[in-house]
C-alpha cells in the first residue's frame, strides 16, 4: 500500500480505511482490503489476546475446521497451515492447541497482511469527513473509516465484592498466560464458563493447589466426538455449525444477517441465553475429580487477613462458607462497555447510540457515528453469538468489504447512521 507524498492534498491524503486489531477479525479485515485495493492501514499486535491473555496448554472449543482466519479466496486455511507444518488435525474430534492458532495467526499475517503494523492507537478524533488518529509515537493518520476490531481484552468483567482486594492478592484470568508462578500456592479460581475451567484444569496438572468456586450447580462441557456416523435423521435433527451441533447453532453461525433483522430486545436476550458459560469436552477429565470444586456457590465478600485472602460465599445450602487462598483469579469472563474504549474520544463515545453499553449497528456493521464500524464481540447484539467466535470473523470481513466496495464505486462514504432503521415503538433500541 503506497502511504504517499507529504505534498499530497487532504482529500488525496485519506485513507480509505483504517483497522484497529489483529485478532481473527482484523487479520480478515485487512485481507479483504488488501485484496479489493483499498487504501488502508492496519494496527496491532498480531494475536495479542491469544498470544498474552490465555493460559499455555488451552485448547479451543472450536472445531479445526470452525477456526480458521479468512482470506478472500480461502486459500490459507488452519488444516493448510497444520498440513505445512506437519500438525495432526482434523475438522472435529481433534481439539485445537492454542500454541497451534496463535502460531497460524502469525503465519497468516505474514503471508496476508505483511503490512501490518504492530504499533498502538492511542487516540480517535472525528474530523470532517472522517476521523484521525494518533499512534503511541505521535505519528498522525487521517481515514474515511475506522473498524474497531479490538476483541476482548478491554472489557475484562471483575464482580464488585473483590473491589477492594489489592492487585497483588487478586487479578483477572486475562492476565495469566503463564500460570508456573502459582506453584506450590494455594489458588482459588472464580467462575464457571470455558475461561474458569481451562485454567483450573491446568493450574492443577501443573501442580498448583487450586480450587474452582462457581455459582452454577454443575458444570457445562461441549459434547465430544461419539466415534460413531451420525444418521441422515440425526444430521438433519442436528446439523453440524461452526457453533457445534443444532439447528439454533446452525442459524446463529450461517445466519447473521438474518439475525439482524431480530427486534433488539430478542437479539440481546438470545445473546444472553444462547451458548452459556461451558467448557470444551477435553477439560473434563482434567477437572472433575481432580479439581477440589465448590459449586452453588455465591461469592459474598474478599478479605485479606494476615497475607491471605479470605473469600466468603454463600453455599448451595444456605450456608456460609469460607475458603482461604494465596490468591483469587477471578475468571468471570468479559463484558462489553463502549466507555471503557478510553482510546475513542469523549464525543464519540457520547454519540454512540448503544443497547446494554454495546454499540447499536447497522448491518454493514457501522454505529450511530458515520464511518465507524465494529466488528467481533461488540457486535454480537447486532448479530448473534457468532460475533463471539473465530467462525464469524468470515462475515463480518466480506459484509464490511462489499459495502466499502459499493461506497467508493458511487464515490462517496458510507451512508450516513442517520439511515439505521429503528422501530420507534422498541423501547430497547430507544434507550
Amino acid at each position: 500500500m503506497n502511504r504517499g507524498s507529504k505534498e499530497m492534498t487532504w482529500r488525496e491524503a485519506m485513507l480509505d480505511a483504517v483497522i484497529i486489531g489483529a485478532g481473527p477479525y482484523g487479520l480478515s479485515a485487512a485481507s479483504h482490503f488488501r485484496s479489493s485495493g483499498f487504501s488502508f492501514r492496519a494496527f496491532g499486535r498480531p494475536m495479542d489476546s491469544w498470544l498474552a491473555h490465555m493460559p499455555k496448554g488451552m485448547m479451543l472449543k472450536s472445531d479445526g475446521f470452525a477456526s480458521n482466519i479468512y482470506d478472500p479466496e480461502g486459500r490459507f486455511t488452519l488444516k493448510q497451515f497444520c498440513a505445512d507444518k506437519g500438525i495432526q488435525y482434523a475438522d472435529t474430534g481433534i481439539p485445537v492447541r492454542l500454541e497451534t492458532f496463535s502460531a497460524y495467526g502469525l503465519a497468516f499475517r505474514e503471508r496476508m497482511i505483511p503490512e501490518l503494523e504492530d504499533r498502538v492507537v492511542s487516540s480517535v478524533d472525528r474530523i470532517q469527513d472522517g476521523f484521525i488518529l494518533r499512534l503511541d509515537d505521535g505519528e498522525v493518520v487521517k481515514t474515511r473509516r475506522v473498524v474497531m476490531a479490538v476483541g476482548i481484552t478491554h472489557f475484562e468483567y471483575v464482580p464488585d465484592i473483590f473491589s477492594d482486594v489489592p492487585s497483588e492478592f487478586l487479578s483477572h484470568s486475562r492476565y495469566h498466560h503463564d500460570i508456573e508462578s502459582f506453584r506450590g500456592k494455594r489458588v482459588a479460581v472464580v467462575g464457571g464458563g470455558s475461561s474458569a475451567i481451562d485454567l483450573a484444569g491446568l493450574m492443577h496438572k501443573s501442580g498448583v493447589d487450586v480450587h474452582l468456586v462457581s455459582r452454577t450447580n454443575e458444570l457445562n462441557f461441549h459434547t465430544g466426538p461419539t466415534g460413531k456416523s451420525r444418521s441422515i435423521w440425526q444430521k438433519i435433527r442436528y446439523p453440524q455449525s461452526g457453533l457445534g451441533l443444532g439447528i439454533r447453532s446452525r442459524f446463529y453461525s450461517n445466519a447473521p444477517l438474518a439475525f439482524h433483522h431480530l427486534p433488539a430486545w430478542l437479539r440481546v436476550e438470545l445473546v444472553r441465553r444462547a451458548l452459556g458459560p461451558s467448557a470444551g469436552w477435553f477439560m473434563r477429565d482434567m477437572v472433575i475429580g481432580r479439581v477440589p470444586l465448590l459449586l452453588g456457590c455465591t461469592p459474598r465478600r474478599a478479605k485479606v487477613k494476615d497475607g491471605m485472602v479470605h473469600l466468603e460465599f454463600r453455599g448451595a445450602d444456605g450456608s456460609d462458607q469460607q475458603i482461604v487462598a494465596d490468591h483469587v483469579i477471578s475468571a468471570t469472563g468479559y463484558r462489553v462497555d463502549l466507555q471503557r474504549l478510553k482510546l475513542l474520544s469523549g464525543e464519540i463515545r457520547s454519540k454512540l447510540r448503544a443497547l446494554n453499553a454495546t454499540p447499536i449497528l447497522s448491518s454493514s456493521f457501522e454505529s450511530s457515528v458515520p464511518g465507524l464500524h465494529f466488528v467481533g464481540v461488540a457486535a454480537a447484539n447486532s448479530f448473534g453469538p457468532v460475533m463471539r467466535f473465530a467462525f464469524g470473523a468470515g462475515f463480518a470481513a466480506q459484509r464490511l468489504t462489499s459495502v466499502l466496495e459499493k461506497s467508493l464505486s458511487r464515490g462517496r462514504a458510507f451512508s450516513p447512521a442517520a439511515r439505521l432503521v429503528v422501530d420507534p415503538n422498541d423501547e430497547a433500541q430507544r434507550s
